[in-house]
Parts: C-alpha cells; sequence; structure tokens
C-alpha cells in the first residue's frame, strides 16, 4: 500500500533539486544506483526513483548527451551497432526469452535490468527509461 510518509521520508533523505553541476549530478547519481542495487522497489522508491531519472534527464538533455532514443528503442540500436547478439544479455536478463520478450515490448524492463545495462553499454540508466516517462 502507498504511504506519503514513506515517500516523504525518502524526500528528506535526500530533497530532488535540479541539477546544477557535476557534483550534483554525481549525488542523485549515487542515490539511484543505491535503489538500483535493491532487489525489489516499493512503490514510493519507484516513483521516487522516476523522479530522480527525471532529474538526471533535465540535466544531460541540456548538455545535449541525452540520445533522442530510449529504452527498448536504445537497447536495439546498441544491440545492432555494437554487432551483438541477444544471446551476449543473457548474463543481464537469464534467458533468452526474457531477451526476446522485453526487445519485442511483451515485457518491461526491471531495475535490475535497466543497472546492469547502463553498467554493461556505460551509459546513464535514465536512457533506459522508456520515453513515455521523460
Amino acid at each position: 500500500m502507498y504511504t506519503h510518509e514513506q515517500y516523504l521520508e525518502l524526500i528528506k533523505q535526500f530533497p530532488p533539486r535540479p541539477i546544477k553541476s557535476e557534483e550534483n549530478l554525481e549525488a542523485i547519481q549515487e542515490i539511484v544506483n543505491q535503489l538500483l542495487d535493491k532487489p525489489q522497489l516499493t512503490e514510493e522508491e519507484s516513483d521516487y526513483l522516476y523522479v530522480l531519472g527525471m532529474l538526471i534527464y533535465e540535466y544531460e538533455k541540456d548538455l545535449d548527451i541525452v540520445p533522442d532514443i530510449y529504452g527498448v528503442e536504445l537497447l536495439k540500436v546498441l544491440l545492432e551497432e555494437r554487432n551483438l547478439k541477444q544471446k551476449d544479455l543473457v548474463s543481464i536478463f537469464k534467458t533468452e526469452s526474457i531477451i526476446s520478450d522485453v526487445l519485442n515490448e511483451k515485457r518491461q524492463l526491471t531495475t535490475r535490468h535497466i543497472q546492469e545495462l547502463a553498467e554493461f553499454f556505460n551509459v546513464s540508466p535514465a536512457v533506459f527509461f522508456p520515453r513515455s516517462l521523460m
């Protein structure tokens, strides 16, 4: 059950503010990584992660380093550009059928997938959020 108190506690611990420097970005990315390290997020944590992702997106958009494509669309491009096959991502997704479902948009990326894909491709986790969230 969603509680405003739990969400407010997250905001009190690290109040989200617009990113104005690399130091701000690093601080927010540290919180994002802590959340992505969790095996499962509460609804409050997912909402908070979304807000932090939006702040990162806004900052990177102004730097013109965020691509025009996001989420699964970007994943497909990265696979093609690097001549990778679905089987090359089994360490992240566990099975080729899960990869196939994600690429065919029958399944959504999980927070763990997003974190591991970001590390694998050396990009910000924010680029794997679907465009509709941006």
